[in-house]
């Protein structure tokens, strides 16, 4: 369970990504980016990976990647967590229980349940924000390296399924500017060749920093016919790319 900037943007961009671009009026008039999508979970790999480590009794340390880790007790209380959230943690029978909240509202839950065997962790992640379906993922984890012991250890997840319809929307933004919308709303940023650029007519990079460092990119591309949105995320020391394909509505 991640940060709502981090984690929607990282694990589940393609549920809740949220930007918007400026550029020249004359690209925008012809952007073959404006229209509605839907992601098409098939033809989608989604990739995510998290370490927990043990940091004494009942305390770990949870790095969901992008942001520095986070230190919780597992007592189920609301703890100080990246992005000015809160981030819970309590054992409920054999399996995890995890709540992000901002300003005391629920953003991400997930209930984490351990195999038998310890070598694979299923993640039943649901994601809330107001006004909207919640989004519900289910990502099923398998360890890295042996050596750790319960929910503590390096995981990597490639087999998402995706429980809810995503869409996106884009459509032209002021002076020749550009807006996305989906479910977690709507926003802008320019379009200054640091955070965002042009990669060609069907084709644009955006790139997130934190403290003034690169921690992940997103390529987005259209293919010739227009029919179909390809947005690739990388994130810096993660060893597997999510790439999620959209089609038009």
């Amino acid at each position: 369970m991640r940060s709502q900037g981090a984690e929607m943007v990282r694990r589940v961009f393609p549920l809740l990504l949220v930007f918007g671009l400026f550029m020249g009026t004359a690209w925008a008039a012809s952007n073959p980016f404006v229209g509605q999508w839907i992601l098409h979970p098939s033809r989608s790999q989604l990739t995510d990976e998290m370490k927990v480590t043990k940091q004494g009794q009942n305390k770990y340390a949870f790095d969901f990647g992008g942001e520095k880790p986070e230190i919780i007790v597992l007592d189920g209380t609301d703890q100080p967590g990246n992005d000015g959230t809160t981030l819970s943690v309590a054992p409920e029978g054999p399996n995890w229980k995890v709540v992000r909240k901002k300003g005391g509202r629920v953003l991400l839950e997930a209930i984490w349940t351990l195999s038998k065997d310890g070598r694979s962790l299923t993640d039943d992640f649901t994601s809330f924000d107001r006004g909207r379906p919640p989004v519900n993922i289910k990502y099923l984890y398998k360890q890295m390296a042996r050596g750790a012991s319960g929910f503590a250890g390096d995981w990597l997840s490639t087999s998402e399924a995706v429980g809810s319809a995503i869409t996106i929307r884009i459509r032209p933004y002021q002076n020749g500017g550009l807006a996305i919308t989906n479910s977690g709303g709507k926003t802008t940023m320019k379009f200054d060749g640091k955070s965002a650029r042009r990669l060609g007519p069907g084709a644009m990079e955006i790139m997130q920093k934190s403290e003034g460092k690169l921690v992940q990119t997103r390529q987005f591309e259209v293919s010739r016919d227009h029919k179909t949105l390809t947005i690739t995320t990388r994130i810096v020391g993660r060893s597997a790319p999510n790439v999620l394909v959209f089609e038009r509505q």
